[in-house]
């Protein structure tokens, strides 16, 4: 999501006042940051000044301008309404001196504030698709357990690596069952979705095929 929504110079001060304490004290955005379907989110000030020019000249702007920039995983009305409903007035601070913004509550009039504001994405990369912000969590915590298992096997009793494996998985269980498949956000995701498909299932047979390996080993 990019909203640019412009701001009147007198103000904005108070905007970068506010930027400037919520970076001094990040415990002022625990309800942003607790928001699990939010992957980033920047506002940046502009002003007219600072306004690229990609070729159509220089532009006469009597106002700065606010890009808000985000990538979130849902639809849009989801990512709206955990953000009104979640930090409404967060949302009020960090759009105060934004050109007749409406407020984030009632949602409606501020549905319609982001639209009018919204600029289309024509290209966008998503490196993991399909996966929300505490699956990529969860599997960076898996990597960093299998990667300590490895170095510790190296040097271990059997006894020590049982005793360190079945640890790790107690702790890596929030992340081992499979989600399934979410409801559809978008039709690139969906496509997403069906082109890992085969990689899922060729993965997933190269792992049953390793497990079967060493059982037979062990038994042998």
């Amino acid at each position: 999501m990019n909203v640019v929504t412009p701001s009147h110079p007198r103000n904005t001060w108070i905007n970068r006042l506010l930027f400037m304490a919520s970076r001094g004290l990040p415990e002022n955005l625990l309800g942003l940051l607790g928001l699990s379907l939010i992957h980033f989110a920047r506002w940046v000030i502009l002003k007219p000044a600072d306004w690229p020019d990609l070729g159509q000249g220089k532009e006469e702007l009597k106002n700065d301008y606010m890009l808000f920039c985000s990538n979130f995983n849902g639809t849009w009305d989801q990512y709206i309404d955990a953000f009104s409903d979640g930090i409404p007035s967060g949302l009020d601070l960090f759009w105060y001196s934004a050109v007749k913004y409406p407020k984030s509550i009632p949602i409606t009039p501020f549905k319609n504030y982001i639209t009018f504001n919204q600029i289309d994405t024509d290209y966008y990369y998503n490196a993991t698709p399909g996966s929300a912000q505490r699956d990529i969590k969860t599997s960076l915590a898996i990597y960093d357990q299998v990667l300590k298992l490895v170095d510790l096997h190296k040097n271990s009793s059997p006894e020590e690596f049982a005793a360190a494996f079945h640890k790790a998985a107690y702790n890596m269980q929030i992340g081992l069952g499979d989600p399934g498949f979410g409801p559809v956000a978008s039709l690139a995701t969906e496509a997403a979705d069906e082109n890992r498909k085969d990689y899922v299932e060729r993965s997933q047979e190269r792992f049953q095929g390793l497990r079967s390996r060493r059982k037979e080993q062990k038994n042998a």
